[in-house]
């Protein structure tokens, strides 16, 4: 019994180092992982552990790799806060690494310069439908309401 207990752990770290060898993980895609690749509980509760001990999976340097890679697409605060929840990242981890990556990124300017970008793709489309397709386009990629309003309306003074 014991062998195959070792056994199975042997090989739900082999399938953790195996998925970080793509790209870091959260706690929770890891236990997610293995839970799907039907490892028992016990196993994975401490196949994590051991991957903590040794600093192979940390929510807060995932937190932070994923915020620089995903602010680059560009994406709005509010969408990557909402990607962390689902990925199970504690909500502290999550207020200090957006903090920390707000300093030097200016949302409402990057709604300004994402709104000018799409609207010359919506040429010949009336008014209000490109107002509207403009907005919705925002907000889908995670940028406050108030700011692209503020960028719509500030453009649409100007091309109409």
């Amino acid at each position: 019994m014991q062998n195959i207990r070792a056994d199975q752990l042997q090989k739900a770290k082999h399938y953790a180092f195996l998925l970080l060898k793509f790209r870091p993980r959260s706690e929770k895609e890891i236990g997610e992982r293995l839970k799907r690749k039907k490892f028992d509980t016990a196993v994975i509760r401490e196949t994590i552990l051991f991957l903590k001990e040794k600093n192979f999976i940390d929510d807060s340097y995932f937190a932070k790799v994923w915020l620089e890679s995903r602010i680059k697409k560009p994406l709005g605060l509010r969408k990557l806060r909402v990607e962390l929840r689902r990925k199970g990242i504690d909500k502290e981890i999550i207020d200090s690494q957006i903090e920390a990556i707000s300093k030097g990124y200016s949302e409402k300017d990057v709604v300004l310069k994402l709104a000018k970008a799409r609207l010359n793709s919506l040429k010949g489309i009336e008014p209000q439908k490109k107002k509207n397709r403009l907005y919705g386009y925002l907000m889908r990629r995670g940028f406050q309401s108030e700011q692209i309003i503020d960028a719509v309306n500030q453009l649409c003074k100007r091309t109409f």
